[in-house]
């Protein structure tokens, strides 16, 4: 049983955040699954650290904008919002071009707060980062 609000599209979801920091680094939400959403960033310069690398801080850009995706699609956005409380990322291998997948999966959806694992994979599905979301739901204003 799906645990979203309401039922929406990879193509509603990104009509909708067609501005913003995650539109500015091309991620794209490609897949919903029952209590999980994929999506993709590439990796270009815009992306690098100065050693030519995926930095740090994009895929946390990337896991970030998954898991608060994820987990606003599990309120009613006209009383509720769900807004990033914490995050952390171990990161676990280099990247330096392609495309990279981040996978979110919740852990806990509550009333109150959620938590969402987020999988970040390269092109070959090796683990490049592992991150974990925690979401305050709050009114909406």
């Amino acid at each position: 049983m799906a645990i979203w609000h309401s039922t929406v599209t990879p193509d509603d979801i990104n009509g909708r955040y067609s501005t913003g920091l995650a539109h500015h680094l091309g991620i794209l939400v490609t897949e919903i699954g029952d209590d999980w959403l994929r999506g993709t960033m590439p990796v270009t310069p815009l992306v690098h650290q100065p050693m030519g690398l995926l930095h740090g801080g994009a895929s946390v850009v990337l896991a970030e904008s998954l898991g608060s995706i994820a987990a606003n699609l599990c309120v009613d956005p006209t009383r509720f919002w769900a807004l990033g409380q914490d995050i952390n990322a171990n990161h676990l291998r280099a990247v330096r071009d392609g495309i990279v997948t981040g996978t979110a999966h919740a852990v806990h959806v509550g009333g109150r707060s959620q938590v969402w694992q987020i999988d970040i994979r390269d092109p070959a599905g090796r683990l490049v980062c592992v991150s974990r979301l925690t979401v305050a739901v709050v009114p909406a204003a």
